[in-house]
């Protein structure tokens, strides 16, 4: 059973319980519509609450029908049956109201909230716009201005700002059932307002709709979804409101079958998983209430806030008093930044800052719960600081590496109980980047590794599971996008060409904008590396960059030129010289934008394909959220396996056959060569 109907005197409850979201199912929708029916025909009835069981208010959709034939009754008209109801229908909201379920609160007559719910209407992130009258009802409620930033954005507004808007009619503390029905009690006694299909849109200034569509195409950058959404808008707001829903029902069904919402949809499918990986089921994560971070440099400071921003107390250890106050310096910068933004105030800052310890003493670590090692990139360096671990740490606290390329086993060889070791590799700025990649070791327990992953869930991470390997997924990638980019460069290609072709397909920036934003110098220490290891990475320009101290914009000078104050990026006469040196003799070609992408991102898919055989990764979703979370890899694409096979695995592997026979990449591996013979990489598992 979907709904059920109570009577309070001449108040009826209906209560939704679809767990867990009380989705909008076809049952759902089908029991909504009979309820108008039933209540409507009892003349006990005065008003009606519409109420939802378990955690939240209707949250959306119900993701099981995604892609699927919609069955009848479509929501707008469940949503209209509501808002034609005879008796005035009263919306109680707690937890979320989102997508078509704020679609179904906009056709009852009245709407209240709790002071921590939350409403919006995100349809815009998977691709599509609102489909129910989201586009239609909103401006005539809250007015064109404030309906265009709440859909074009598809972010949420808390119950504050919703009464602000008029989006809610009241904000109720106490007992929402209880006040709901008083609510809806003294409404009844009063003329209900005009449905909102009656009302008309507020009239706006000369030149609004031009200024919102430039400035919803900025933030947009490439996705379709939010400006089709304020095309529905300005319909409804020019238009009446049949004809606006029939605009704004077109443009639904016609982006929902597009490519942008099938990758948004994986994306947000894959981000629903990530959290809750199926080969961790039923194991127990390990408790976390307090966490240690060892190194304050700006990866350990970063990773103390994200750990106090979690409500986490912390330890922050250095190895002497100076280098303390400097590490806490490092993390007070960063609640200093974020409350000039106005993301906190300072009352928030202070009450974080005072949730940490500073101190130079590894005694102080005796009961911690998590310690998270964060000092240089240096093996000798790391298994020094767990050899002072493993002395003072309780034996079943965790204890972790952030390493971007070392192989966590090798760092945890001589922790004592080496099963509560794991490798967390952090993105920096720590406390701002989404992705988490966790890495067991051999030795690893289970148990450990979930709670690796119940870490990230309480530090709203992206969590991926990674394999031991150099650079494990995203940098092993990323290596084969910096030696791509500079073959690119040895056969007619300039770093602004390229750069400028990579943000034309989606990135925020190109390799080489990357690299001197970055730091030249990272990654030719990780070659520098792999050489003492035997191995040959291709960068024969970046070394010689290296090499005259061109480091990036911290030198003044990297791929591109820099004036001292300014970082936008200039072409240099010099590197355009050792281009020319390094690529002498060899064929020159004039690229375009598409082959410009096709040269970096199919060698990066063929690299992820081996990821993907060698169970350095498990899935290749994982792969997807890794480079769109840690990266820049548009959203809107689904990530590289997952435009790979948008496009077709065949005709990835026919291009990079192509690209091969030039010399200009690495031919298809095997593995490649059988997922596209299935079409899917799902079939490298089968």
């Amino acid at each position: 059973m979907t709904i059920t109907i109570v009577r309070e005197d001449a108040i009826a409850v209906v209560t939704v319980e679809n767990p867990p979201v009380n989705a909008l199912s076809q049952a759902l929708r089908q029991a909504l519509v009979d309820a108008v029916a039933e209540l409507d025909a009892d003349a006990a009835v005065k008003a009606v609450v519409l109420i939802c069981a378990g955690r939240t208010f209707i949250a959306g959709a119900d993701v099981s029908e995604f892609g699927k034939p919609p069955q009848p009754p479509h929501l707008p008209d469940v949503v209209a049956s509501i808002e034609s109801a005879k008796k005035p229908w009263v919306a109680a909201i707690h937890g979320s109201a989102l997508g078509g379920g704020l679609e179904v609160a906009l056709g009852c007559a009245w709407r209240v909230a709790v002071p921590s719910a939350s409403l919006g209407l995100p349809e815009v992130k998977l691709g599509i716009i609102p489909g129910a009258g989201g586009t239609v009802r909103l401006p005539r409620l809250i007015g064109p201005a404030a309906a265009v930033d709440l859909v074009t954005s598809g972010s949420p507004v808390g119950a504050k700002k919703a009464r602000e808007l008029g989006l809610v009619d009241a904000v109720l503390e106490g007992d929402l059932p209880t006040g709901a029905i008083a609510f809806a009690t003294e409404v009844a006694e009063k003329s209900s307002p005009p449905p909102i299909s009656d009302r008309v849109v507020p009239a706006v200034e000369a030149g609004f709709w031009e200024n919102a569509e430039k400035a919803v195409a900025a933030k947009a950058k490439r996705e379709v979804a939010p400006l089709q959404a304020l095309a529905a808008l300005r319909k409804a707001s020019e238009t009446d409101f049949a004809s606006a829903m029939e605009f704004e029902r077109e443009t639904f069904l016609e982006l929902r079958g597009s490519a942008q919402a099938a990758a948004l949809r994986h994306v947000f499918f894959a981000e629903r998983a990530a959290p809750r990986p199926p080969e961790l089921a039923g194991i127990t994560p390990r408790d976390i209430r307090s966490a240690a971070v060892i190194g304050g440099g700006t990866m350990g400071a970063g990773i103390a806030a994200a750990l106090r921003d979690a409500g986490l107390p912390v330890v922050l250890i250095e190895r002497d008093k100076v280098a303390v106050e400097r590490g806490l310096a490092n993390v007070r910068a960063i609640y200093e930044g974020s409350v000039k933004r106005g993301r906190i105030t300072q009352s928030v800052a202070d009450e974080r800052m005072d949730g940490i310890i500073g101190g130079d003493d590894y005694g102080l670590l005796g009961d911690t719960d998590l310690v998270i090692e964060a000092v240089f990139e240096d093996l000798a360096v790391k298994r020094a600081v767990f050899e002072k671990l493993s002395l003072v740490c309780r034996a079943d606290a965790v204890v972790a590496t952030n390493t971007s390329y070392l192989d966590p086993g090798a760092i945890s060889e001589g922790v004592s109980h080496p099963e509560r070791f794991l490798g967390l590799h952090f993105f920096s700025p720590a406390h701002i980047m989404k992705l988490l990649e966790i890495v067991p070791t051999k030795r690893t327990a289970p148990e450990v590794l979930a709670t690796g992953f119940a870490l990230a869930r309480l530090l709203g991470k992206v969590p991926v599971r990674a394999g031991i390997c150099d650079g494990f997924i995203g940098n092993r990638i990323l290596k084969v996008t910096r030696a791509q980019a500079e073959r690119l460069l040895l056969s007619g290609a300039t770093p602004s060409t390229v750069d400028g072709a990579m943000r034309a397909f989606g990135l925020p920036m190109g390799p080489f904008e990357a690299q001197d934003l970055g730091g030249l110098d990272i990654a030719a220490f990780q070659r520098k590396a792999a050489r003492e290891r035997g191995e040959a990475p291709f960068a024969p320009v970046a070394d010689r960059l290296c090499a005259l101290g061109r480091l990036g914009q911290k030198s003044g000078g990297g791929w591109y030129d820099y004036q001292p104050g300014d970082r936008a990026p200039k072409p240099s006469e010099s590197v355009a010289a050792i281009i020319a040196e390094e690529a002498a003799g060899r064929p020159q070609r004039v690229w375009d934008d598409a082959a410009i992408a096709d040269a970096i991102l199919l060698p990066m898919v063929n690299e992820a394909t081996r990821i993907l055989e060698e169970r350095v990764a498990l899935r290749a979703a994982d792969i997807d959220l890794v480079k769109i979370h840690g990266y820049g890899f548009p959203r809107w694409r689904g990530g590289p396996m997952h435009y790979a096979e948008a496009r077709g695995l065949d005709k990835v592997v026919d291009a990079l056959r192509a690209l091969s026979s030039e010399g200009l990449a690495d031919p298809p591996c095997e593995a490649l060569r059988r997922a596209a013979q299935a079409g899917r990489f799902s079939a490298l598992a089968e």
